[in-house]
């Protein structure tokens, strides 16, 4: 058994290179020709979600919307989707799933326009998505430079509050329970964002600590979080570094913060939180008020797989 991140390394050795003009393996979303994109992602029960804290179209909403979310870490915008549903034969889930997937079509503009089902022994939604770059290009992870200012688009922690609550037998506060079983993603403030020139891009699903070392890692940066900058709920970012999985907020980094305020106004949104600053050193760190810094636990999800 090894993690997800070492297997995707050891495919990319596998697989041949892309071709001029195209990007593969190693972003939110592959960039083909033209700048189209294209992702997926697979929810499995009981590792993705649980039925006993959510309705099935609650599973079908999620299957379509994380993939919706790895389009805007691009800055683009979802064009159309294709949906795998895997079902135990004889439960009629079928139906409730498929009304969630229809569900976030609609709200998110992206059409379902075909798929596949199957019968087999757990329930197993997989979505593939594609869609269009901005105007400017995509927005890669690999762009980022010491100097850039990191943002976020919004507060971690509700969607592990949610379920933290679940797991006590607590009721969640309703926008945590929303933010957890039907996330947003975030597609206008991603197009804000390359609008503003962002420099690279991720959307949080594993982690604030974990995505913004993808991006480090692809950049060949370092990173300082600013304590306190960070909007978490029910406490600190220092406090508790991990937080951000599951909530599909999108961090990014930019040079010019003047742009970045001035193109998430123009699209009506609420500024994003200026977090950090890109480092050249190749270190993660967490500056405290009295201006130390301390090296931060690179704590996240990552699936463990055969």
């Amino acid at each position: 058994m090894s993690g997800e991140f070492e297997f995707i390394e050891r495919l990319t050795k596998l697989l041949a290179g892309p071709p001029a003009g195209q990007v593969w393996i190693g972003d939110d979303a592959a960039v083909l020709d033209g700048g189209q994109l294209l992702a997926t992602d697979a929810l499995v029960e009981g590792v993705h979600f649980d039925r006993a804290f959510c309705d099935l179209a609650d599973v079908g909403w999620k299957a379509l919307a994380v993939n919706a979310s790895d389009i805007a870490a691009m800055g683009g915008t979802p064009l159309a989707a294709v949906a795998a549903l895997v079902t135990p034969p004889g439960t009629g889930l079928a139906d409730a799933v498929a009304g969630g997937l229809a569900q976030a079509a609609e709200a998110l503009s992206c059409p379902l326009v075909g798929g596949d089902t199957t019968g087999g022994p757990a329930l197993m939604i997989s979505v593939a998505i594609l869609g269009t770059s901005p105007t400017s290009g995509p927005v890669l992870r690999s762009g980022a430079r010491p100097g850039d200012s990191i943002y976020l688009t919004g507060t971690l922690g509700m969607a592990g509050a949610a379920l933290a609550d679940l797991r006590a037998g607590r009721d969640p506060a309703p926008e945590a329970l929303l933010r957890l079983n039907r996330p947003t993603p975030r597609l206008t403030e991603g197009r804000a964002a390359a609008a503003a020139a962002a420099t690279a891009m991720i959307d949080v699903s594993d982690g604030l600590v974990a995505d913004l070392r993808h991006i480090c890692d692809a950049s060949g940066v370092g990173a300082t979080i600013i304590d306190g900058a960070v909007p978490v709920t029910g406490g600190t970012f220092g406090e508790s570094p991990s937080v951000g999985g599951d909530d599909y907020e999108l961090c990014f980094t930019a040079a010019d913060p003047r742009a970045v305020e001035t193109s998430f106004d123009d699209a009506g949104l609420t500024a994003p939180a200026r977090i950090g600053l890109i480092t050249a050193r190749a270190d993660l760190t967490l500056r405290l008020a009295d201006g130390r810094d301390r090296r931060l636990c690179e704590t996240g999800w990552e699936h463990q797989i055969g």
